[in-house]
């Protein structure tokens, strides 16, 4: 213990001693180096909107997924992805035997029905001229009441049996119309105009009601869906401003939200707020994002994104001190503002960055 009690006296008696100056580079008195075409900027703090970022993913506004109505084979399939269909067109044919054989079977109803009228009233003529025979012998009391009571009764139903075979007929006519329908399920059709963009099902498939076959969507009108969190429920509204950024696009641009989804999905605690673009080129299931106008501003320092330089995982700037003396100073960055980064902490109103000719700036160094 004695030796270390003397090594640590005589280390601590040459830090004492002059011209030791272990706090800068280089020997005492030694002037800066000197850089020049360095270009520095005044940091200044200005009233900044504040906005949410967000992502979402491009949808086609009007698109259509084609299911089965029926069970059945798909027997002829007339498209593929990528194909352009317009509204009706003919997709598919499915083949449906016991549905063919319905409307078959209602069709021939509706025969029998037909017949089953024309013998009633048949029946009901037969009745009305009888009826008036025995009522003219009635009254010349040639018949009893009771015959002609019985005339009356059979005339009266031979009217119900008209009205009940008319019935029948429309019955008939009805469960022929639906069996058609049903039957005409089996020609699969564009509900609307637009492009094939997935097919669920193949030639020889068999299907079943509610299976989805196709996806058409109108390649001419998209939407970016954003999952906004809940707590600003109150901010974001049909028309407040955006920025939306698209991997697709070079440069951000300017939109506005279209429609607001009244009810949040109770997993992610978000709504969908959506966005019109017009812009070419989209597919459904891109990526995208979007800076919110909150519609409130917070003083903020900017500096150009060319001033901020990493190493590891820390960002620093180089700040232009007393005696134009650059030294690098650590920073916190937040969002991104056009060509320029918004600083969180690390910079004061006032002070000057370097924002050009960082490749000659080194520790220390004097900008002339």
């Amino acid at each position: 213990m004695t030796l270390l009690r003397r090594l640590a006296a005589i280390l601590l008696t040459l830090l004492a001693l002059p011209g030791c100056d272990h706090g800068k580079t280089g020997k005492a008195g030694q002037a800066p180096p000197i850089v020049r075409g360095v270009a520095l900027e005044t940091v200044k703090s200005k009233p900044l909107a504040d906005s949410l970022e967000v992502t979402g993913t491009i949808k086609a506004r009007v698109s259509a997924i084609i299911s089965a109505r029926i069970p059945g084979s798909i027997v002829e399939l007339y498209v593929r992805e990528g194909d352009r269909v317009r509204k009706g067109q003919l997709l598919a044919r499915l083949e449906a035997v016991e549905n063919a054989a319905q409307a078959a079977a209602a069709s021939a109803g509706i025969d029998d029905a037909r017949q089953a009228l024309d013998e009633a009233v048949s029946r009901q003529k037969l009745a009305d001229v009888t009826f008036e025979r025995y009522r003219n012998l009635f009254a010349e009391q040639a018949v009893t009441r009771q015959e002609f009571d019985i005339k009356k009764s059979e005339q009266e139903l031979a009217s119900q049996g008209v009205n009940r075979a008319k019935a029948r007929l429309r019955q008939a006519r009805e469960g022929s119309r639906a069996a058609a329908a049903m039957a005409g399920y089996t020609r699969i059709t564009a509900p609307v105009s637009g492009v094939i963009t997935s097919k669920q099902a193949d030639l020889g498939s068999n299907v079943f009601p509610g299976q989805p076959l196709l996806t058409i969507e109108d390649q001419g009108s998209y939407q970016l869906e954003l999952a906004v969190p809940e707590s600003f429920a109150s901010s974001v509204m049909p028309g407040t401003n955006v920025q939306v950024s698209l991997d697709t696009l070079d440069k951000p641009f300017g939109a506005r939200i279209s429609e607001v989804v009244p009810s949040s999905d109770p997993a992610s605690r978000t709504f969908i707020a959506k966005i019109t673009l017009a812009a070419t080129g989209l597919r459904s299931g891109m990526f995208g994002r979007a800076d919110i106008n909150l519609g409130t501003a917070t003083n903020s320092v900017l500096v150009p994104k060319i001033a901020i330089f990493e190493r590891g995982a820390m960002t620093f700037v180089w700040v232009a001190g007393k005696g134009n003396v650059l030294r690098m100073r650590l920073v916190k960055v937040g969002r991104s503002v056009a060509d320029r980064v918004v600083i969180l902490s690390g910079l004061s109103d006032g002070e000057r960055v370097a924002v050009g000719g960082l490749e000659k700036i080194q520790e220390g160094a004097k900008v002339e």
